[in-house]
């Protein structure tokens, strides 16, 4: 089936007299899922006013699937910078055709949003936020690999409890002078140029949600991700995956932090990155120092140490209490440790190959 002819996107108020809301999704090879991520976007308690699912680069019936699912099919042209590139190739095309206060979600195809997300973004919106972001759990499946996603998902909402670090990809939402504002700061070189056509995605880094998350912050713009804007993504099912994935989120984090340099804005986001790094530091202190201790014999109990663990099983326990008391059970035994190592290792990899400048890849 062929996407289906696009007339001009309707611009002025909404009937009942509010704003409109326009959801984009980009989508590459999303046939599967991408019915449900319309579909959740129709069932919003504050309707969408449109749907539109950028097909990028595509080689199954993603488009087919989403015309039928209700959406507008619009495709990328000789898109070469994947998400950003698409994102920015329909950002461009639909920014002119919209009316200042109307308002763009940006979401990913493999997420669905819970029905209040829209009505509560659009809130905060009102109330003087430049963009407001999504809090994620993770889905189902996965094995081992997901059940350790889920869990991390769920203590990332009980510590940042509607602070946001990042307005991730999953969704989010901004008013259209907003991201107008962002395309005219790149064209006067107020932000990094990006695209050098005033795209409102960076398609030059590997984290473009992370960097206009800057962009906003540095121009002035407050960002939000309240509690109550939930919604689901897909997890990584396997451990590969999840190295590829976070490799990306790490080093585009630090390669963001070095484009910035340190400001106002990102000398918090350059202590996380030093915390990090202490943490890394800590665990490898922790590990040589159990291996010493076994090479020469055994394992002495030292109060210190001890003290140190029962603060990290207290915090396991406690963070992952929203999802019910047989998984605190399970989170005191500290088997999450290996995810921990893991993440750090992957850390490693990403400060070494941001350090040594190789090849990027998504």
């Amino acid at each position: 089936m062929s996407a289906p002819t696009l007339a001009e996107p309707r611009t002025g108020r909404h009937r009942s007299g509010s704003v409109r809301v326009v959801a984009v999704i980009p989508a590459h090879d999303e046939e599967a899922q991408i019915a449900h991520t319309v579909a959740a976007l129709r069932g919003q308690d504050r309707s969408v006013d449109e749907v539109f699912v950028v097909t990028d680069n595509c080689t199954d019936n993603t488009a087919a699937v989403a015309s039928i699912a209700g959406a507008r099919v619009r495709p990328s042209t000789n898109n070469t910078h994947k998400k950003a590139g698409a994102l920015n190739q329909l950002l461009a095309w639909l920014l002119p055709r919209l009316d200042e206060d109307d308002v763009i979600l940006v979401q990913d195809a493999d997420s669905t949003l819970d029905p209040q997300f829209v009505s509560t973004a659009l809130h905060h919106l009102d109330h003087g936020y430049g963009g407001v972001g999504g809090v994620f759990r993770g889905g189902p499946g996965g094995g081992f690999v997901g059940h350790l996603q889920r869990n991390e998902y769920a203590r990332d909402v009980h510590r940042l409890r509607g602070k946001c670090l990042v307005l991730t990809g999953t969704a989010a939402m901004f008013r259209v002078r907003t991201l107008r504002e962002v395309s005219a700061a790149r064209l006067a070189e107020r932000l990094p140029a990006g695209d050098g056509r005033g795209g409102i995605y960076d398609t030059t880094v590997l984290t473009e949600d992370n960097e206009l998350t800057f962009a906003l912050l540095h121009l002035g713009h407050r960002v939000i991700s309240p509690s109550a804007c939930t919604l689901e993504t897909e997890v990584m099912t396997s451990w590969s995956a999840l190295w590829t994935q976070r490799l990306r989120w790490k080093r585009g984090a630090v390669e963001n932090c070095v484009q910035y340099g340190l400001t106002r804005v990102t000398w918090r986001y350059w202590g996380r990155q030093l915390m990090t790094i202490a943490g890394v530091l800590v665990s490898a202190v922790y590990l040589t120092a159990l291996a010493i201790a076994l090479f020469h014999g055994g394992l002495h109990l030292n109060p210190w140490w001890l003290g140190i663990s029962a603060i990290f099983v207290v915090e396991r326990v406690v963070t992952v209490r929203y999802r019910g008391w047989r998984r605190m059970l399970l989170a005191a035994s500290m088997y999450e440790l290996v995810l921990d190592y893991f993440l750090q290792a992957c850390h490693l990899k990403a400060y070494a190959d941001a350090l040594l400048r190789t090849r990027k890849n998504w």
